[in-house]
């Protein structure tokens, strides 16, 4: 199994939900951890709070996943801080449901510019330093990029085009020593699309342990590549 202590990583969307979640896992396990969010007190807040765990260190980049030029940046940030990238966490997300008939051409825009496009930015930025340390790509898609309802024609298609993104780019870059993984998650307790957790939330996946993946995934022989992992809850509620 690889060591992944000292390990660095950029985390779209870290501060709070899924991207906090797999934060806090890295942090324990003694690696370095930048997070982005385009809110600057957020931002410092969830920083704040992940400076109390474990020994790794962590920073805050204030950036969104629909300005190139801002994931450039991070990236130039890490780089100043650690001298190396070697995960990258493509998490940011959003989501608009309804029916196509009252969906806007301006959620629409938003949640493919940043669920999709916004992984595109990520990666870009991300894949020369990644080369130099044969790093990990991992894309936080979700079953909705398998399974399609309704009111979901914004929020499938950005996932279904994610899920074939990741899948390609594994191809692309697989003998360039970087691996490449999208994990779909189901129903997760997080703040997502305004849910506030709360007790009723048990049976969902927690944060802590899509983290828990996240790292296993990292510490695994890289000759193994799990290139596409759906997570369910084990038990969720009988209809």
């Amino acid at each position: 199994m690889r060591d992944i202590t000292q390990k660095t990583a950029l985390i779209t969307g870290g501060t709070k939900g899924i991207g906090y979640g797999i934060a806090e896992s890295m942090l324990k396990e003694s690696m370095h951890v930048a997070i982005t969010g385009r809110n600057s007190d957020g931002v410092q807040q969830a920083v704040d709070e992940l400076k109390k765990i474990g020994t790794g260190e962590v920073i805050g980049v204030v950036s969104d996943v629909r300005d190139p030029q801002s994931l450039e940046n991070a990236v130039g940030s890490i780089r100043a801080k650690w001298n190396k990238l070697d995960v990258l966490v493509a998490n940011a997300g959003v989501g608009h449901f309804g029916s196509i008939n009252d969906l806007t051409p301006e959620q629409w825009n938003e949640t493919i510019d940043i669920n999709l496009t916004g992984v595109f930015n990520s990666v870009k930025a991300c894949i020369p330093e990644l080369k130099k340390t044969r790093g990990y790509i991992l894309t936080m898609a979700s079953l909705a990029g398998a399974n399609f309802f309704a009111g979901g024609s914004a929020y499938n298609a950005s996932k279904f085009g994610l899920v074939g993104f990741t899948q390609a780019m594994m191809l692309d870059l697989r003998h360039q020593g970087i691996n490449v993984s999208v994990i779909m998650p189901g129903s997760v307790a997080t703040y997502f699309n305004n849910h506030i957790p709360n007790e009723n939330d048990a049976w969902k996946i927690q944060i802590e342990d899509l983290g828990q993946i996240v790292v296993d995934l990292l510490k695994l022989d890289p000759r193994t590549l799990p290139s596409k992992i759906e997570v369910r809850p084990s038990q969720p509620p009988k209809k």
